[in-house]
């Protein structure tokens, strides 16, 4: 007889948490660096910044601030750039198949809910046969606030019918955390990403084959 789980769905952040895009990010920001004559950075001295957005990543990048006038339109170039090299070296942390099979095996809902705009989330998602089972993408497009703002997750939730407290989420950054919690649900931080420590939230998990033991 299968087993009936009280988690009635799993929600997910994307970049640091289903997926390692950050090798994507290096190459694209790699390529703008070398057409205006800086040097290169290195890919894990580049990791913490990913998950906090591409002006961030600019900012470390030509180590620039925000009143610098050539942040809009580096900004504009890197993005660019990352659009049309945003799925060649990036894939699913080791252990998220063991997690989405799990869930599929087990008749349990997960959507995607992320502060990435859809017009690069959805050609992402769709680049892996592993994530056809997802039954909703959230993105800044779809709400009025991103995260931290809880929106996007009870968007998912109400869409999905199934109350926040039945729901968990799952995030690599304090702004996914602050959302789900906010929401309502279950927050599991994701230590294997890009920004939290392991003093973030009381329940971390160090790898995705983790997450597992938390879906009650």
């Amino acid at each position: 007889m299968q087993k009936k789980f009280n988690t009635g769905l799993v929600l997910f952040d994307l970049d640091g948490t289903l997926i390692d895009t950050a090798p994507d990010f290096h190459q694209s920001i790699n390529n703008i660096l070398v057409k205006y004559e800086y040097p290169e950075v290195d890919i894990e001295t580049l990791r913490p910044y990913v998950s906090e957005g591409s002006a961030e990543l600019i900012k470390f990048a030509f180590k620039i601030d925000q009143d610098n006038q050539m942040l809009n339109k580096l900004k504009a170039e890197f993005l660019e750039v990352y659009k049309e090299n945003l799925t060649n070296l990036s894939k699913p942390f080791e252990g998220v198949s063991d997690v989405i099979n799990f869930l599929n095996m087990n008749n349990i809902p997960y959507g995607i809910v992320t502060n990435k705009p859809n017009a690069y989330a959805e050609p992402l998602i769709n680049n892996f046969e592993l994530f056809k089972s997802c039954k909703i993408l959230v993105c800044p497009d779809h709400v009025k606030i991103s995260k931290p703002n809880p929106e996007g997750i009870l968007l998912a939730c109400n869409k999905l019918s199934v109350l926040p407290q039945n729901t968990i989420y799952l995030g690599d950054h304090n702004n996914d955390l602050q959302a789900g919690e906010s929401a309502g649900t279950k927050v599991i931080g994701c230590g294997y990403g890009y920004s939290l420590n392991t003093k973030s939230t009381k329940m971390m998990v160090d790898s995705p084959k983790e997450i597992i033991r938390f879906i009650d």
